[in-house]
């Protein structure tokens, strides 16, 4: 059975894990010693314990204990479970904890991006996103419309950041991904050879429109592996990555406007090519 504690100790390592949520410096560093992430919600936490995390401990606000019981009953014997009042959780975190439950697991081991890679047919590649809001978002849309993984580049933001797994609801959990060592090359080169059709999402003016493309795709009898790549807000995509893609895509806009934010554009070229696809 899990150990409910409700008051606090001082000198507690365990409950340590879940200070200053809202430094990200400190996370960081915090995170990657201890090999712990942060699942903030009820919904993450049922995640993480569904594919098979490691709790280390959890922070509850001593009024969802009830509603909570029955993620309390899934701890492993002796799990600390940490039940305050929501000042105390404030003052531990940094912010008012709205959903009332952190749990602090042990982060899964890192995935080989060839293994993603040969699981899949429809892959998301994220490039320099280094927004977690957009990242979460981004994971969450292409698992919901049929991506199969996802990669990411050296300098993409971390997945299994508390406001990434929050943003996903759970969802960078379930799908598989992969951080790559090196992009654009060789990294392009090998998704090529795996078969893939490397397409950019960018401002080109060479640039085919979508529904066109995905119009041709939908009449091929065999259209293939595809990869989508999305760069970050502003800048969008790297020059080098755009010319060592195999086509560049956009979505035609009215008015004024020239482009959606990443993750709203996303959700529409995983809409339009993914959910299509055999």
């Amino acid at each position: 059975m899990a150990q409910l504690i409700s008051h606090l100790r001082s000198g507690d390592s365990t409950l340590a894990l879940f200070t200053d949520l809202t430094n990200r410096q400190l996370r960081r560093s915090l995170e990657a010693e201890h090999g712990i992430l942060i699942a903030e919600s009820a919904l993450v936490v049922e995640k993480a314990l569904d594919v098979g995390l490691r709790p280390v401990a959890l922070l509850v606000a001593r009024r969802r204990l009830d509603a909570l019981a029955h993620i309390i009953e899934r701890m492993p014997e002796h799990t600390p479970v940490y039940a305050l009042e929501d000042d105390a959780v404030k003052a531990i975190t940094g912010y008012r904890v709205h959903r009332g439950v952190l749990g602090a697991f042990a982060r899964p081991a890192p995935r080989d991006p060839k293994d993603v890679v040969c699981h899949a047919e429809r892959l998301c590649i994220l490039e320099a996103s280094v927004d977690a809001t957009n990242v979460g978002a981004i994971f969450r849309s292409a698992a919901a419309l049929g991506a199969d993984g996802a990669l990411i580049d050296p300098t993409c933001a971390d997945p299994l950041e508390r406001r990434c797994l929050r943003t996903s609801m759970g969802c960078v959990l379930e799908l598989p991904w992969a951080r790559l060592a090196h992009w654009p090359e060789p990294a392009i080169s090998e998704l090529r050879d795996a078969g893939f059709t490397v397409a950019s999402c960018a401002l080109s003016p060479d640039a085919l429109e979508l529904g066109a493309f995905a119009a041709r795709r939908r009449s091929e009898e065999a259209p293939g592996k595809l990869a989508l790549v999305f760069g970050t807000e502003g800048e969008g995509l790297a020059p080098a990555t755009i010319a060592a893609s195999d086509v560049v895509l956009r979505i035609p806009m009215a008015r004024t406007v020239d482009s959606l934010n990443v993750a709203s554009a996303a959700s529409i070229f995983f809409w339009e090519l993914f959910r299509s696809a055999p």
